[in-house]
């Protein structure tokens, strides 16, 4: 049975997709579609820690359908901005992941990850797929991927 990792980067997750359709991902359904293609040994989901209810409510839940949830403070900057990236720490679980699974799968549509991508498969022979959201996908993800999956309606709320 094929060994597959997920990995999913939240913030781009719910923020290209509230854009694009105004509503949400529905990580559950994702989850039983994943589950359909081997067997899942290593799901991580990124997220920002705000000690907020709602965000409380979502985290335990993707832990339920059986994600670990990594927190990353959300910091706000004293000109307004605000800071919240889990790149880094996505790739480096990546690279230590990749050399025991088959396939990794990236929910994400940053082109930043396209190199990840290219390097593991290079190194390590793993298929690569990608979920993203079409208008928001970068064209370097999409062409780094082995298989690029546009999120559509059958996987929203």
């Amino acid at each position: 049975m094929k060994k597959i990792a997920v990995f999913a980067d939240v913030q781009n997750i719910y923020y290209t997709i509230r854009q694009a359709c105004a509503r949400q991902f529905n990580y559950r359904k994702f989850w039983q579609r994943i589950s359909l293609e081997g067997e899942i040994v290593s799901a991580t989901a990124y997220a920002i820690y705000r000690n907020d209810d709602k965000q409380l409510r979502f985290q335990d839940a993707l832990k339920h359908i059986g994600f670990r949830v990594k927190l990353k403070p959300y910091i706000q900057r004293s000109d307004g901005s605000a800071k919240g990236d889990w790149d880094v720490g996505i790739t480096i679980d990546v690279m230590e992941t990749a050399k025991d699974v088959d396939t990794v799968i990236l929910l994400s549509g940053d082109g930043d990850f396209d190199l990840l991508l290219e390097k593991i498969k290079k190194d390590y022979a793993v298929s690569t797929e990608v979920y993203g959201v079409p208008a928001l996908t970068a064209g370097s993800l999409i062409n780094a991927a082995d298989i690029y999956h546009r999120i559509e309606e059958d996987l929203l709320l």
